[in-house]
Order: C-alpha cells, then sequence, then structure tokens
C-alpha cells in the first residue's frame, strides 16, 4: 500500500525550495496528487507544475519565417527559458501557438476553432497571443504569460480524463487581476466539445471579469466567479452572492471545486496570504445545474460557445479529477506564494521620458522624411522639418505620459490638441479627447520596445500587444505581422513599424 502524503506533509514540500532554476520540491500536481485529486489537465507558460517536469510549456512561432520552437523549463520543476523565447523571436514578432499539457494526458490547448460565436479572424478560428504581452518574473527569473486580448483563445475539444457529467473535479489558475473587462468570457475550465452553447451545467469553468449579465459578486467587480453555461455563478443565488468580493489583487488565485450538488469558490493573493473560501454549498437552483452535464473540453480566455469578446492574462492552471479538499488547495496556494510572481518591465530599447516631448520619425526607406502627425482625429505620417509651418510641427509632436491604462507603458497626447490622445480604434489611430474610461485609457497605452528593423522603437498596443504602430499608405494603425486587414500585410513590416524618436518639433 502506498501512503499518501498529508497536508502537513505537502504544505512543507511546497515551501522547501532547491537549487537555481527549480522553484519547490513539490509543484501544484505533486501537491494533487498527495491530497488523491491528481491534475488531468496542466498548463502554464511560466514554470513546471510537477517537481520532475523538463518538457515543454508551450511553443512559439516567429513571424519572420513562420518557423515554431518549444520553449522548456531551465531545469526540471523550474522557470520557463524566456532567454529562448528571446533569442528565437528577436527582431520579430512572435506567436503562443500550443500550450502543453504537463500531465502526460495530452490535454494541450491550441487556437480555438469556431464555435456558436465565431472568432474575428482566421475563417472563424481565435487569435493567438502575442509571446510577450505578459513577461514577469517568478522568484526573479523572467517568463512570460498568455495575455489574451479580445478575440484570442485556445480550446481542446478532445480532451482525456476531465470530468464529465456530475463526475468531481478541481480547477485552479493564477491569473492577473488588473487585466479584464466586461465582455463574455474570460475563462479556464471544463466547457463543451462542439464549441457551442448546449445548455445549463454543461460547463464548469472559472471566470474572471467584470461581466453584470448574469450574476455578480459584491462592489463593482471584478470578481472571481464560476461560468457554468447561460450563466456566471457567485453562490447559490444566481444573482448576487454579497460573500464574493471584487479582487484587485495583481496576481489573483481563483479556484473552482464541483461534485454532485456541492461546488466551491475560494480564492486569495498569488503573492501572499492565504486562501478564503467565497462560496461552499449547494448547486445553483435554477434549472440544469443539479446535476451537472460536463462535458469535458478545456477552454482558455473564451466562453464554452467560443464568445471572445472578453481580455484577460493566464500564467498557469490545472484541472483535477476529484474534488481536492481545502487542504490540498491550501498548500497549493503556498507554492504559488513560493513562486514569487512579480511585475517586470514592459518596455525596452530607447528610453522615454514622461513630460517629453517628441516626434517619431518613419524609418522605411520611402519615407523617412515623414513623421507621425495628425489632421484632424485621423493620424497619419507627413513630411515635416525645421522649416514647416508652426501649425504643422505642432501636429507632429507630442507629450509622454505614464500610460492611462498601465503606468508601466505610455500614452501620447497631441501638442496642439491638449486632453487629446493617440489611441486605437477598430485599429485605426486616432487623436481623441479622453473620456475618462478604462476603455478609452487602455486604447491610449502603448508599450515601446526596441525597433524590430534595428532602428529606434516599435510601438506596441498594450491592449492588443500582437499589433504595432504601422504606417501604411501614409495612414497610422495598430497592425499584426500577417493578418486579414491590408495594413496587415507581412511586406516591409518590420521597417514600418518602426520609428526614430527625438525632440518634439514643437
Amino acid at each position: 500500500m502506498v501512503s499518501q502524503t498529508t497536508p502537513h506533509r505537502a504544505h512543507a514540500l511546497a515551501l522547501a525550495l532547491l537549487a537555481t532554476g527549480s522553484l519547490v520540491a513539490a509543484g501544484p500536481c505533486d501537491i494533487y496528487s498527495s491530497g488523491g485529486t491528481p491534475c488531468v489537465a496542466a498548463h502554464s507558460t511560466t514554470r513546471a507544475l510537477y517537481s520532475s517536469y523538463s518538457g515543454s510549456l508551450y511553443q512559439v512561432k516567429r513571424g519572420s519565417d513562420n518557423a515554431t520552437t518549444n520553449i522548456a523549463p531551465l531545469s526540471a520543476g523550474g522557470v520557463a527559458n524566456a532567454a529562448t523565447q528571446d533569442s528565437f523571436c528577436a527582431g520579430t514578432t512572435c506567436l503562443i501557438t500550443i500550450i502543453y499539457d504537463q500531465s502526460g494526458r495530452g490535454n494541450h490547448l491550441t487556437q480555438a476553432p469556431p464555435g456558436g460565436f465565431n472568432g474575428p479572424d482566421s475563417g472563424g478560428y481565435d487569435n493567438l497571443a502575442s509571446a510577450i504581452g505578459a513577461p514577469v518574473t517568478l522568484n526573479g527569473q523572467k517568463a512570460y504569460g498568455v495575455f489574451i486580448s479580445p478575440g484570442t483563445g485556445y480550446r481542446n475539444n478532445a480532451a482525456s480524463g476531465t470530468a464529465k457529467g456530475d463526475a468531481a473535479e478541481g480547477v485552479y489558475a493564477v491569473l492577473d487581476g488588473s487585466h479584464y473587462n466586461g465582455a463574455c468570457c474570460f475563462d479556464y475550465g471544463n466547457a463543451e466539445t462542439s464549441s457551442r452553447d448546449t445548455g445549463n451545467g454543461h460547463m464548469e469553468a472559472i471566470y474572471y471579469g467584470n461581466c453584470n449579465v448574469w450574476g455578480t459578486g459584491s462592489g463593482s467587480g471584478p470578481w472571481f466567479m464560476a461560468d457554468l453555461e447561460n450563466g456566471l455563478f457567485s453562490g447559490a443565488n444566481p444573482k448576487n452572492n454579497a460573500a464574493d468580493p471584487s479582487i484587485s489583487y495583481r496576481f489573483v488565485t481563483t479556484a473552482l471545486k464541483g461534485e454532485p450538488n456541492q461546488w466551491a469558490l475560494r480564492g486569495g493573493n498569488a503573492a501572499s496570504g492565504s486562501l478564503s473560501t467565497y462560496y461552499s454549498g449547494v448547486r445553483p437552483s435554477a434549472s440544469g445545474y443539479n446535476p451537472m452535464s460536463k462535458e469535458g473540453a478545456i477552454i482558455l480566455g473564451i466562453g464554452g460557445d467560443n464568445s471572445n469578446s472578453a481580455q484577460g492574462t493566464f500564467y498557469e492552471g490545472v484541472m483535477t479529477s476529484g474534488y481536492p479538499s481545502d487542504a490540498t488547495e491550501n498548500s497549493v496556494q503556498a507554492n504559488i506564494v513560493a513562486a514569487k510572481y512579480a511585475t517586470t518591465s514592459l518596455t525596452s530599447g530607447p528610453a522615454l521620458s514622461v513630460g517629453s516631448h517628441i516626434s517619431l520619425r518613419a524609418t522605411t526607406s520611402c519615407c523617412t522624411t515623414r513623421y507621425i502627425a495628425h489632421t484632424g482625429s485621423t493620424v497619419n505620417t507627413q513630411v515635416v522639418s525645421s522649416s514647416s509651418a508652426t501649425a504643422l510641427k505642432q501636429q507632429a509632436s507630442w507629450v509622454v505620459h505614464a500610460g492611462l491604462g498601465n503606468s508601466a507603458c505610455f500614452s501620447f497626447e497631441s501638442v496642439d490638441t491638449p486632453g487629446s490622445y493617440i489611441r486605437h480604434y477598430n485599429f485605426g489611430l486616432q487623436v481623441n479627447a479622453s473620456d475618462g474610461s478604462k476603455q478609452f485609457n487602455e486604447d491610449a497605452t502603448f508599450c515601446p520596445q526596441a525597433g524590430l528593423n534595428g532602428q529606434g522603437n516599435s510601438i506596441r498596443s498594450w491592449s492588443y500587444p500582437t499589433r504595432y504602430f504601422r504606417h501604411y499608405d501614409n495612414d497610422l494603425y495598430i497592425a499584426s505581422n500577417g493578418g486579414v486587414d491590408t495594413f496587415d500585410a507581412t511586406g516591409l513590416y518590420n521597417d514600418d513599424v518602426s520609428f526614430v524618436i527625438s525632440s518634439g518639433f514643437a
């Protein structure tokens, strides 16, 4: 007979640090296994979730030649080797194409296919995430999360070993508590195998955001809730559980579990402290949720029918067989805290100074006398020089501010139209007056990095990190390196998205 590790023993293992490159003696899935509820799916782009795991964490594809490479931990049980990605993706763009399942069951996550709610691009397939949109450190070592913009999603409709029907399961995820919206649905967990809404109780997935169409917690959100299909639930009451708090930690641990006529929501700060129980009790009273009819597919960043208007950031998560004990989840939380998730720089290349006035010159050979300017609300490039009219110099000059939507990046205010900023709208760049909304602030936030063609800076959208400032037929867009729009064309992409930043003309 093999004895199980006690919760206290699992907790001690979770806190035992190993040498550089390996975070803990026992990973989250080792702890779940010790508790009798083994992982049947384990996904992370930041680290290994088993102490012995040294295989691939995820795959990236670069835009220059569509070549792919796999990113593994630095050592067994350790943090992802971000240097491999940085080297492979240098001078081009990269997308996350596969998030590998570490459980050995082959439950990998790939580009989500069309569903009841089709994706915007790729014939209905969802978009893939930028490989650099969510940099973090774990115990001081750099890694990358999965930054989900609206229209982005991953899925596996043929998963093995996941809960079906009313079978018991647990799910946890570590997320970015500052990246969310009110759209449907930023989920991770169990969903329909058809990518379509097949009825109440056919899902059991973690949801994070401030959507208030179905249910809510206390305050104005964002909330951690359960997407059980045709409802986001914070408790037994279909509409509200006042004990489910608004959560604003930068790194959030979310834990959902369910078994026949019993389910629970638990969560906390992924960087410190313990888990709190927000709900534990019977299934919702509405029809179809007792018993459940789970189907066993796995989703990330989307709803069960491929509803893909939500945003969020995923770092790690698992699905288990069986209903984990609170003690087991507490040990997993201790492990997560010991991983020491922390923020790191979102920018690179020539530095910008808040408060400075700048102008941005194109580097494509056709256009080296053209600068980013605006005509009314339209952002474009115009030929500007020291002898240009004062009005044109002002139109081609911008005031640098800390990012309105994320202060780790930047926003650019028009010199000649104070209070108006460059923002993206339907992927075009405009100069609009700030309305102070969360949406505007995020649309007006951009993260400079070293220029993709080796000159100056390339400036990517914070909220759509696959997309960069690009001049195309003299107008400005946030463009991806390949896509359905003409301004996404791959030809001259690196040149068109690279700008030399200098002191402003005005």
